[in-house]
């Protein structure tokens, strides 16, 4: 069991390191081609749609994992997470127009940009692929989730130099961004519909909640701990533009996407350590703390190379005008390293039906985090969004640790087929 879950996270780790790499490579170009300003005003867009979709969106591959264990119920969990989905995008949608039309000075997008930020949000919520890898990951298609992964980077890659060399534009790399928004989820979908069908008949908010009663909690649950952890980063990102203009937010914006790394990579060890210990109650707790000392052995590496080669790698990359993005770079990837050694216990807490109190771990050092954001950015600029991460990080894997240190439980029955 253990095997297989190190097994589905090299396949996912593969994924996020092929991204790693040519994530550099899109960075400079973009970094290179607006500057720290036009650089920092794309950041600002991108983040306001992924923040939306992150915030909106429910976190249906865990439904499909959780209630599709029997073929019995496996068609009403994918209708399920279908009717979710469609949730997700009318909303998201109807929210964004909203904000976008009518927010005032505070939101830190110019009235030129906001056009194409609706757009980009538009695409960004209609490709939502959260039930598609959630039938992957049910079935063990790690491999088919890898590649749909990395195809996100590969077409990032050649968008974001064709917009260098044609269009050095804000909106030409918003195309570019958007172009692998589409692409990846025709992708998923694509292996999703190799792997089973669909289901589309069965979409339905009601079958599964009138089999379990504790459906909604655990949905809610779930969506507002993956709302937290996607969506809390994009907001702080939003915050550094409003509290410091965008050029502060696309300093930050590249202290993360070279800090953050190891943040990608809890995200994969919790989505392939979740469904093995949803097949395997009896040994759950075993099996996350034995992964868990795996993942604090490789965040201590990833922290000293860091702190070795940080500084160079961001002018390589990004040029000297972003190496005031070194400091926030290493805080950032501490609090990932600690994320990593937390990842198992997170999807131990899920698996055992504790979405709830997952949630309330996370919410609460994120909320004091975002409080203090205002005079640790005025005091320490970008590098104060870094510890302001940090000490959200830390602050939330203590309390996991402490709580699944003294849980003894089990994960509640599945949904029992309809009779």
């Amino acid at each position: 069991m253990i095997k297989r879950a190190l097994q589905n996270t090299g396949w996912l780790m593969g994924a996020r390191g092929i991204n790693g790499v040519l994530s550099l490579g899109y960075l400079a170009l973009a970094t290179r081609a607006l500057g720290v300003s036009d650089f920092g005003q794309f950041t600002l867009a991108v983040t306001f749609a992924n923040a939306l979709a992150g915030i909106s969106q429910f976190q249906t591959w865990q439904t499909v994992v959780r209630w599709g264990q029997s073929k019995e119920t496996l068609p009403d969990a994918t209708g399920f997470a279908l009717a979710l989905d469609a949730l997700t995008i009318t909303l998201g949608i109807i929210t964004a127009g909203l904000i976008l039309w009518f927010a005032g000075d505070w939101l830190p997008l110019p009235g030129w940009l906001r056009l194409e930020t609706f757009a980009y949000t538009c695409v960004a919520l209609l490709c939502i692929r959260s039930t598609p890898t959630g039938i992957l990951r049910l079935h063990d298609k790690y491999g088919k989730a890898a590649v749909a992964d990395a195809v996100t980077s590969v077409v990032r890659i050649a968008g974001a130099a064709l917009a260098f060399f044609f269009a050095r534009t804000i909106e030409g790399f918003l195309l570019a961004w958007a172009a692998a928004e589409i692409v990846t989820s025709a992708t998923y979908w694509y292996f999703a519909r190799q792997t089973q069908p669909i289901f589309w008949k069965h979409i339905s908010l009601r079958k599964i909640p009138a089999r379990n009663e504790k459906a909604w909690a655990f949905v809610i649950g779930t969506s507002l701990s993956g709302m937290l952890s996607i969506s809390s980063r994009q907001v702080l990102v939003l915050l550094i533009g409003g509290l410091g203009g965008p050029a502060l937010a696309g300093i930050y914006r590249v202290a993360a996407q070279l800090g953050e790394g190891l943040l990608k990579l809890a995200q994969a060890l919790l989505r392939a350590t979740y469904p093995e210990l949803v097949r395997s109650p009896d040994v759950a707790k075993s099996i996350a703390g034995r992964i868990a000392k795996i993942a604090v052995a490789t965040g201590l590496v990833a922290v000293v190379l860091s702190l070795l080669f940080g500084r160079p790698v961001i002018q390589l990359i990004a040029g000297k005008d972003f190496l005031s993005a070194y400091t926030p770079m290493i805080l950032l990837s501490a609090a990932a390293a600690i994320e990593l050694g937390g990842a198992s216990l997170e999807a131990l807490m899920v698996a055992r039906g504790r979405a709830v109190t997952n949630f309330l771990l996370r919410a609460v050092p994120t909320a004091c985090a975002l409080g203090a954001l205002v005079w640790l950015i005025d005091i320490h600029g970008p590098a104060g969004a870094g510890m302001a991460v940090l000490g959200a990080s830390v602050a939330t894997v203590t309390g996991l640790y402490l709580v699944t240190r003294k849980d003894t439980g089990v994960p509640p029955a599945q949904a029992k087929p309809a009779t």
